[in-house]
């Protein structure tokens, strides 16, 4: 237990001389990086799930470390081919636990901010009062801020790493916007496809929505922002 929570600790420093040597025991390494990702995340999507039912934090503890494993695995091949097109020498394999490691020290970040999200949803107005469409699209938007900025934490340190790579500041800059646009295009979809996860309080509690693929995620945040600010 000690070993594997220094593992974490050597992670989090994102010092990349670190993070390169773990690239070395490659499937050992990806196997940590997967555990880290769907337990942090696991834990924390459950705190999303948790304010319509516990059904609902149960379902979205099992698609939020998925849909995060989908995205990575879904742009491996674009990455790569992106990093090395922009002019960073770094492998497919290389590429992609680079950004494993980056999910991963994101997900031990929402994992250590879930306390914070269960004490907001534990005070936050239940399903049944009279504001809880108000209470959705509050929780709806402050997950979204607590992703984004465990996201862009995890990215500063993914930028360390390809900076090592390159040793050129505007180059490992061009990659990670790459990277960043692919993901978040990719994985802001998937989020939509994948839906619910907070829960919608006039809709039945479901794993996976029956009209999926309508609309789209961007749309949903835009309404959200609009009925808060009525």
């Amino acid at each position: 237990m000690k070993k594997h929570i220094n593992s974490i600790a050597e992670l989090c420093r994102a010092d990349p001389d670190n993070i390169i040597r773990a690239f070395e025991r490659k499937n050992r390494t990806i196997i940590f990086y997967i555990a880290l990702i769907v337990i942090g995340s696991g834990i924390y999507g459950a705190t999303i799930g948790l304010w319509r039912a516990p059904l609902q934090a149960f379902y979205t503890a099992i698609k939020f470390p998925l849909l995060i494993l989908f995205t990575t695995i879904g742009n491996t091949l674009l990455n790569g081919m992106l990093a090395q097109l922009l002019g960073i020498n770094i492998s497919f394999r290389q590429s992609l636990m680079a950004i494993f490691a980056s999910f991963a020290i994101a997900s031990v970040i929402l994992a250590s901010l879930s306390p914070i999200t269960l004490f907001m949803i534990l005070n936050t107005p239940p399903l049944e009062s009279a504001h809880a469409s108000l209470s959705h699209n509050f929780t709806l938007i402050i997950h979204v801020f607590i992703i984004a900025f465990a996201g862009i934490s995890a990215n500063i340190c993914l930028f360390r790493l390809l900076l090592y790579f390159c040793k050129e500041f505007s180059t490992a800059c061009k990659v990670l916007f790459c990277w960043l646009l692919g993901n978040m295009f990719l994985g802001c979809q998937l989020s939509w496809i994948m839906r619910p996860f907070v829960g919608c309080p006039t809709l039945p509690i479901e794993f996976f929505r029956s009209d999926a693929f309508n609309g789209n995620f961007y749309e949903s945040v835009f309404r959200s922002l609009c009925n808060l600010l009525k």
